[in-house]
């Protein structure tokens, strides 16, 4: 599963994200961040990220994240979801 922390629809970044993991056949949860203190926080200051959107990827290491469109990592995911085609 992966968590996408956006900054709401006027995200052209966050949409293009979801929407290529959607076309993709990655299953992901939003958060936005604007409105969730904690989740803002998380991203600001565990992660260390300023931009939006931020991919959490939760594979038990806590070590798979980015922040903004990456298509290679979409890719990457939608290879590992459909049984890496």
């Amino acid at each position: 599963m992966v968590t996408v922390y956006t900054t709401g629809p006027g995200c052209i970044r966050c949409k293009m994200t979801k929407d290529v993991m959607t076309k993709r056949g990655v299953e992901f949860v939003e958060v936005d961040i604007r409105q969730n203190a904690a989740a803002r926080e998380y991203v600001t200051e565990e992660l260390g990220y300023s931009e939006a959107p931020v991919c959490v990827v939760e594979d038990g290491t806590g070590e798979d994240h980015w922040s903004g469109f990456r298509p290679d990592n979409i890719s990457r995911l939608a290879a590992l979801a459909n049984g890496g085609e």
